[in-house]
């Protein structure tokens, strides 16, 4: 499965791949345009970038609180929209070796027909969306991750906001401060009051790190953990703990306000039915909870402990993988995942589920299935 799961998420640097179609940065649009982000937290650093550049940035270890203690973002009821996202379309043209790689823009959607609404727009340096994407609690702040093409290639963060009618605003790049370059992230989330940034990457000679970013300074502070795949990410409503899943199996919740030399700064919570892998993670709205799929079964499971709940069941889409990939909503009713460019929607309440197709306004249809967050 770790291979399959490796191979899924290749180093998009592989040696002789072209970029075809790579679009210019896009214009800023009038500020009547569309919203721009605010972001709540402390004003940027003088030594955050705004592209990819190389720039004096702050020590990886210069973020002392990785607790997020902001207010949430508040929840605008059911969902309206959802954004996508995917990676570069890949070809071997005329039985070429060498790939040649199509950007893709990430995509606005209606949540209740998938319709198309916009493209996100991608900031200066970022040529492609790629297959990460994490929601805030209002359905309106949404982090994304870009690829930066082919010369050089790299992952890099951004934030969106979607406006009233689900227009994307400016997006605003995360100062990143990885020591080495960022090509290979497991998951994303992003905090509830959307001021900090969690991804998961493997170490190189084993094990893996968590790794809790501010968005407006890029200060980050790293968790190592023994596994080599982390998966899953989600942060408690208050902002003081991540959940995770470690090796597709075991669900586990990482303290933040704990040391990272505390044995207590990480426990288990409980494992997934063997053979059936666990993706995705989410608290519930009361941060009481988890939410997770057991393969393609929805469960509930109290963060104290105890016997899990099982929410849904539903019915496996002709050619899906073993695991689900999920987001769930703000209000906690709402759980969606996509497969071959459709989008499933489960109502917690009682398990009912639905399905829409996900049209896009470049090469719809085309490419891997995207990933959605809502």
């Amino acid at each position: 499965m770790l291979a399959v799961l490796v191979a899924g998420c290749a180093d998009p640097g592989a040696d002789r791949v072209s970029l075809a179609g790579a679009p210019q940065p896009p214009a800023s649009p009038p500020p009547s345009a569309s919203p721009s982000l605010t972001v709540v937290s402390p004003p940027p650093s003088p030594m955050a970038t705004s592209g990819p550049a190389r720039h004096p940035v702050p020590a990886a270890t210069s973020l002392t609180e990785p607790i997020a203690t902001g207010a949430p973002l508040a929840a605008t009821g059911a969902p309206r929209f959802f954004v996508s996202a995917r990676v570069p379309l890949t070809r071997f043209p005329d039985g070429s070796k060498s790939a040649v790689r199509t950007p893709v823009p990430p995509a606005v959607h209606d949540a209740g027909t998938g319709a198309f609404i916009a493209n996100v727009p991608l900031p200066p340096g970022v040529r492609s969306s790629w297959h990460l994407v994490a929601a805030a609690r209002d359905n309106r702040t949404f982090a994304v991750a870009g690829w930066t093409g082919p010369e050089r290639p790299e992952l890099r963060f951004f934030l969106v906001r979607l406006g009233a009618d689900g227009r994307p605003g400016r997006p605003v790049p995360v100062t990143q401060t990885d020591p080495d370059d960022l090509t290979l992230v497991h998951d994303l989330a992003l905090s509830a009051d959307g001021t900090r940034l969690a991804y998961a990457t493997p170490l190189i000679g084993g094990g893996a790190k968590i790794s809790v970013l501010d968005v407006a300074t890029g200060r980050r502070l790293d968790r190592r953990l023994t596994h080599p795949l982390v998966q899953g990410l989600s942060w408690a409503p208050d902002g003081r703990s991540l959940a995770y899943v470690q090796g597709g199996r075991a669900i586990a919740v990482l303290d933040l306000t704990r040391p990272d030399t505390d044995p207590a700064a990480s426990r288990a919570i409980g494992t997934a039915t063997p053979g059936l892998p666990v993706e995705s993670l989410a608290h519930t709205p009361d941060g009481s909870a988890l939410i997770y799929a057991s393969g393609h079964t929805v469960e509930r499971v109290p963060l104290t402990g105890g016997p899990a709940r099982v929410l849904a069941r539903p019915e496996l889409p002709p050619g899906a993988s073993l695991g689900l990939r999920f987001s769930v909503d703000g209000t906690g009713e709402h759980l969606l995942y996509a497969h071959d460019w459709r989008a499933y929607r489960i109502a917690l309440a009682d398990g009912a589920v639905t399905s829409v197709p996900i049209t896009a306004g470049e090469r719809p249809g085309e490419g891997e299935s995207p990933r959605a967050a809502w």
